[in-house]
């Protein structure tokens, strides 16, 4: 049972999409009002389909933010993260591309995605994100040619980062949504499972804080989610890493980096889970994560 009201609700979902970086993640977050997916200037930090959900009104509607989506994907990790963005995208009642316009236009990974949605027939919503950095005339070409090759529904100049723009684009969101039943309570912001919201914010300090390849090449599980006698939370987490080397640098010198990304991850599971958290980080080594079927399915990946 739900909370939702009986009468006169609607319902629906939007997948969001577009290229690597594109800032989608920060707006599912602004969108929502709470933070529900990591967020990191390094391409590629989601890996597979998150959730945040609002309630206004007698109106819900589960934005579902997606992997970015780009050509040359060759590891089975990037394959798979493609695949789950295109998988959500047709499953979903309504699309969302969101390009980046802080750039000098079009990047190959955006015509990718425009070709493909050409192909579909898909008739998206456009969000140009980043317009607080962009020139006038460079957000004007790029709506120009997104709008030539696609029956945009409606063009949104938005800075997720700000919030400029993104209350319009919300209330256009609800405003295009299907007669239905709430699928969720009304206090509910992400169908994750708690084990996997506290995974996905570790693994967001540990992009921060490391450099290159190595944040790929990590995955991070919740291997214990207790509540205790005094209704504080105790989380164990593993690291996993592909090599030694790589546990090394996670650990950082004495154990410096892994106590800085234990405790910024413990205050922001504090304000979401909205009580005391006890986090306990190990860093193992397992060479073949990547190629792993069991890794991919807790990631909610198909290898």
């Amino acid at each position: 049972m739900t909370d939702a009201p009986e009468t006169n609700t609607r319902c629906g979902f939007i997948a969001v999409i577009g290229a690597p970086n594109a800032g989608k993640s920060t707006l599912v977050n602004q969108l929502i009002g709470a933070k529900v997916s990591i967020v990191s200037p390094k391409v590629q930090t989601t890996r597979t389909r998150v959730t945040g959900i609002l309630a206004e009104g007698g109106d819900q509607v589960i934005f579902v933010d997606t992997p970015g989506i780009f050509r040359g994907a060759k590891r089975r990790l990037e394959k798979a993260m493609v695949d789950a963005a295109w998988r959500e995208a047709a499953e979903t009642d309504r699309l969302m591309l969101v390009i980046d316009v802080a750039k000098k236009g079009l990047s190959d990974d955006d015509r990718a995605v425009i070709e493909q949605l050409e192909q579909q027939g898909a008739r998206p919503m456009l969000a140009l994100n980043k317009v607080d950095g962009a020139r006038h005339e460079t957000m004007l070409g790029i709506a120009a040619a997104v709008n030539e090759r696609l029956d945009v529904q409606e063009t949104f100049m938005v800075s997720a980062l700000s919030g400029d723009g993104v209350d319009d684009l919300r209330q256009a969101v609800l405003d295009r949504l299907p007669e239905g039943p709430w699928l969720y309570p009304e206090d509910q912001i992400s169908d994750l499972p708690s084990r996997m919201l506290a995974a996905e914010a570790t693994r967001e300090k540990l992009f921060l804080q490391l450099h290159q390849e190595l944040p790929y090449n990590l995955t991070v599980e919740t291997e214990a989610f207790e509540v205790q006698a005094k209704g504080d939370l105790k989380i164990n987490q593993v690291i996993y890493v592909t090599r030694d080397s790589h546990k090394a640098m996670v650990l950082g010198k004495g154990g410096a980096r892994i106590r800085q990304v234990g405790s910024e991850s413990r205050r922001d599971l504090e304000v979401l889970f909205d009580r005391k958290i006890h986090l306990f980080l190990f860093v193992k080594v397992r060479e073949n994560w990547l190629n792993d079927p069991e890794r991919f399915r807790k990631m909610g990946l198909e290898l």
